[in-house]
């Protein structure tokens, strides 16, 4: 099957500084194993040209979009300890977005099914009104509201297997019932969110769904949570489109975490929901890239990732 990548070297461009986890290297690295992984066939790779400020505007608050970019024009600021930009950020967060948005179109177009969108800054820890934890715009949240307002489909569902718990994605989307969001990630941790009991308020209530899981869960554990948990919940729900905040960095060699998941985790993870996506909206799936900070193990379990994204279900 043909997957579109979207990555575009403006990507490269964000710098939060020599010492912060968040580094250009880490595309650089998810782009040579791509291309050196003999199993994953050639990508098809999307243009980006869309204009996402007005999209960004559909998720974010004006003043939180100002705040960025008024950031950005001092050449180098901190929006909180851990979220830094310079002077590129503002512009490289909205192609981040742009490239998303990109890939939406393509399959909704119906020209390819699937595609992993290799950007950053990651996004799932942004709220509506705030940057934090290196995240600047929520990309897979705008491009749910894409999806819906855009191409007038109903009900998304967001999976998101980054480690940390996507705060700001489960914050935009907690009392609406279109858009149902899963979450797995090590708890007790960063950012403090994403407790069983946070089920979703109002209309939304029992459309979020967190798995918080103890430091040293591995394969059988995320996998367990996969096959016997959200499987049934999400053929339940039946989504009209299937999005992966994919990060990467529940690995074992992870040094920003304490989990124990491997590529062949990530394989598995990877094929239930592609299945998901089969059965219940034509295989319409996009995987954006949150986290991973090893720089081998990310470009490994990216790689494992799009290689089962590309096998015909």
């Amino acid at each position: 099957m043909q997957v579109g990548l979207v990555y575009h070297p403006d990507y490269l461009k964000h710098d939060a500084g020599r010492q912060h986890p968040e580094q250009a290297s880490r595309l650089e690295s998810v782009m040579q194993a791509l291309q050196a992984t003999p199993e994953v066939q050639p990508l098809v790779h999307l243009d980006i040209t869309h204009d996402a400020e007005s999209w960004v505007a559909q998720v974010h608050r004006p003043d939180h979009i100002r705040t960025v970019a008024a950031a950005s024009q001092q050449g180098r600021a901190a929006l909180d300890p851990d979220t830094i930009v310079c002077r590129d950020s503002y512009n490289v967060a909205l192609k981040a977005v742009a490239g998303t948005l990109a890939a939406a179109d393509t399959i909704m177009a119906g020209e390819l099914a699937q595609a992993f969108c290799a950007v950053r800054p990651p996004g799932h820890h942004a709220e509506a009104h705030r940057a934090m934890g290196f995240c600047l715009f929520n990309n897979v949240a705008i491009l749910a509201r894409y999806l819906q307002q855009q191409h007038g489909l109903d009900n998304i569902m967001i999976i998101d297997w980054d480690v940390h718990h996507g705060n700001g994605t489960q914050h935009i989307f907690e009392d609406d019932p279109s858009v149902f969001y899963v979450s797995t990630h090590q708890y007790p941790y960063y950012p403090g969110t994403g407790a069983v009991t946070e089920t979703g308020t109002g209309r939304g209530q029992g459309y979020t769904m967190n798995f918080p899981l103890p430091p040293g869960s591995g394969d059988e554990i995320y996998i367990e949570v996969f096959e016997q948990h959200l499987l049934a919940r999400a053929l339940d729900y039946r989504p009209d489109f299937v999005i992966i905040s994919a990060g990467f960095d529940a690995h074992y060699a992870d040094p920003l975490a304490h989990m124990q998941v491997t590529e062949k985790g990530y394989r598995r993870m990877t094929q239930v929901v592609k299945e998901i996506a089969a059965m219940c909206c034509n295989q319409r799936l996009i995987s954006v890239l949150e986290g991973g900070y090893n720089l081998d193990a990310l470009g490994r379990s990216v790689a494992a990732h799009v290689e089962e994204l590309q096998k015909t279900p």
